[in-house]
């Protein structure tokens, strides 16, 4: 059998300090309590990493490629409802692997402008794929709505995503890192986004989309 190759240090640095930033929040972790739990000195890290923004922009850049990825369009064929709510819950399990991001979305881009530009850039594609996808919809006759009304529902959907895991955390901070409260988090998180776009639905995509929803809320749990 083939073995397969130790993960360099950087990679190990970026994985250790996602999980850290995650658990316990970015302004919580320095660059000493890293080192720490690599069990490598602090020179060690700083060969790899100038300081702890250095870190903080190099999961960024994976969490942007992967974002990106995410939010492509089907190729040879317009997106449909399906596919929204495939996107959507593709996109909340993103945010929830680099939910640091969101939760101390604030503190870091007042004092990280790299991470303000770049993420003012993820919430303009956002919006543009939302606007695009309504746009799809309409062309389709299965959305009833103007460009205003586009316009506002493609920039609510993006804000509800963007700040569902901060209010999920106020509802339950205490419960918050539990497999089956992020599992209904995350579900609870798409349909609240793709309830918003409901009343515009019209025609066949009208119906699935209402047979989605009744899929969902019956798997979802009493509580």
């Amino acid at each position: 059998m083939q073995h397969k190759a130790p993960r360099r240090t950087r990679e190990r640095i970026l994985e250790l300090s996602l999980r850290l930033f995650n658990e316990f929040g970015e302004p919580n972790i320095t660059t000493t309590v890293i080192a720490e739990e690599m069990n490598i000195s602090p020179g060690n890290l700083y060969y790899h990493f100038r300081n702890k923004d250095d870190i903080v922009n190099s999961i960024f850049a994976q969490f942007e490629a992967e974002i990106n990825k995410k939010l492509a369009f089907p190729h040879g064929r317009k997106a449909n409802i399906q596919d929204i709510w495939t996107y959507l819950h593709l996109t909340f399990e993103l945010v929830w692997r680099y939910r640091f991001f969101y939760r101390d979305l604030n503190d870091l881009l007042s004092r990280n402008r790299k991470l303000e530009l770049n993420f003012k850039q993820i919430l303009s594609h956002k919006i543009k794929v939302a606007n695009e996808l309504c746009n799809g919809l309409r062309a389709d006759g299965e959305f009833e709505g103007s460009d205003m009304d586009i316009d506002a529902l493609s920039t609510n959907m993006v804000v509800v995503a963007t700040y569902w895991l901060s209010y999920e955390y106020v509802r339950n901070p205490r419960k918050y890192t539990e497999l089956q409260t992020m599992s209904e988090s995350l579900a609870r998180g798409c349909y609240q986004v793709i309830s918003l776009i409901s009343p515009y639905l019209r025609g066949e995509t009208k119906q699935v989309f209402e047979k989605l929803s009744q899929d969902y809320l019956r798997k979802m749990s009493p509580a």
